[in-house]
């Protein structure tokens, strides 16, 4: 990602309010049998939105994120709502923690930012070390049809009159990823647009390739299923979800 990241840190939240983070909550609320009293490790949190919602429904969480410009605007949130959350700066395959916990989460593609598959495998690993007897862990990821067919109808234009953003796709070096250039506009108090640009890379791997590395890493697959619905993956889901438990 690109060194402005500071400045896209701080309108992320903006841009993902479509997101069903609820529905997030209520998945990991079926998986754990609630999340109540659960210690939950949330890998690649970002802004800590999930990581908040979780410590309010009574959860003991830690957030771990690449950017520390992210972390900072979870621990402000976490601060300014009272919330007592760890958060921790880490890239997810060089994960490290001391804890042992019953829940953990990559939530909303983050993993799709693993670009190699040694690293992927890696996050596995650690994420399995990490949880306890019977924990289970709860990710989505973009689809192949996704990566490949939509993200390339670009460009795409989004304007909700204080962000503009125009999106340009083209296809990445690796097979099923996707180079992503981004020049954001954000009005200032005074009126004016600040321009800053974000370079971004995300891949996946077919559902069978997953499969294969949460099996060698020890994971029993409990669910997959797709675009937030209690169905399969078919040929054209954008969102795949695994449900994996140790």
């Amino acid at each position: 990602m690109s060194s402005s990241y500071q400045e896209f840190a701080h309108i992320y939240d903006e841009l993902m309010n479509d997101i069903p983070y609820d529905a997030y909550i209520d998945l990991l609320d079926l998986a754990s049998t609630g999340v109540v009293g659960k210690k939950v490790l949330d890998v690649g949190c970002g802004t800590g939105l999930l990581s908040a919602m979780l410590a309010k429904k009574g959860a003991s969480v830690t957030g771990v994120d690449l950017s520390a410009d992210m972390l900072e605007v979870a621990s402000n949130r976490a601060r300014s709502l009272g919330l007592d959350i760890e958060f921790i700066q880490q890239p997810m395959q060089q994960l490290e923690v001391e804890d042992t916990y019953d829940i953990a989460v990559i939530s909303i593609d983050s993993l799709n930012y693993v670009i190699s598959q040694t690293d992927v495998r890696e996050t596995f690993r650690r994420i399995y070390k990490a949880l306890g007897k019977d924990g289970v862990l709860l990710f989505d990821v973009h689809s192949i049809f996704k990566m490949d067919e939509i993200f390339l109808e670009g460009p795409f234009v989004f304007d909700d009159q204080r962000i503009t953003y125009m999106w340009q796709t083209a296809p990445g070096d690796e097979e099923h990823s996707i180079y992503s250039q981004l020049a954001f506009f954000v009005r200032q108090e005074n009126g004016l647009f600040k321009r800053f640009d974000e370079v971004h890379m995300q891949r996946t791997f077919s559902v069978t390739e997953y499969v294969g590395m949460l099996n060698d890493a020890g994971f029993q697959i409990e669910r997959i299923f797709a675009d937030w619905e209690d169905e399969p993956p078919t040929d054209e889901s954008e969102r795949v979800f695994f449900q994996v438990r140790k």
